[in-house]
C-alpha cells in the first residue's frame, strides 16, 4: 500500500482512538449519554476497521471512511470547534486513504 493510504488509515485510526476516549469526559448532557454511547461504538468499530485496512483490506478502508463521517448537531461552541477540527482531519484522512487506494494506470510501451 502507498504512503498516502497508510497515512490516511493511521490518521483515521488515531481519530477513532481519541473519539473513544471522549466518552470519559461527558457530563451526560453535552452530548447526551445515548449519543456518547453511539459515538463510542462507532469509534470502536473504526479502530477495528483501521487495523483491517492497515493489513490491506480495501472493504475495511471504505467502511472506515463511512464510520468516521459521523456528525451530531446541538453541541456547545468550544466543543463544536474541537468537533470541527475532527471533521476536517477526518476529511483529510479519507482523501489520503482513498487516493492511496488508487492503482496506477498501466503504462503501454
Amino acid at each position: 500500500m502507498s504512503a498516502l493510504y497508510r497515512g490516511g488509515v493511521a490518521l483515521l485510526g488515531v481519530l477513532s482512538v481519541i473519539g473513544l476516549s471522549t466518552a470519559l469526559f461527558t457530563d451526560g448532557q453535552h452530548p447526551p449519554m445515548f449519543i456518547t454511547i453511539i459515538g463510542a461504538v462507532l469509534d470502536l468499530i473504526g479502530i477495528v476497521l483501521a487495523v483491517l485496512a492497515w493489513r490491506g483490506r480495501p472493504a475495511a478502508a471504505i467502511g472506515l471512511s463511512v464510520v468516521r463521517v459521523f456528525y451530531v448537531g446541538g453541541v456547545p461552541g468550544p466543543i463544536m470547534a474541537v468537533a470541527g477540527t475532527f471533521i476536517v482531519l477526518t476529511i483529510v484522512g479519507v482523501v489520503l486513504m482513498l487516493a492511496g487506494m488508487r492503482r496506477p494506470a498501466p503504462v503501454s510501451a
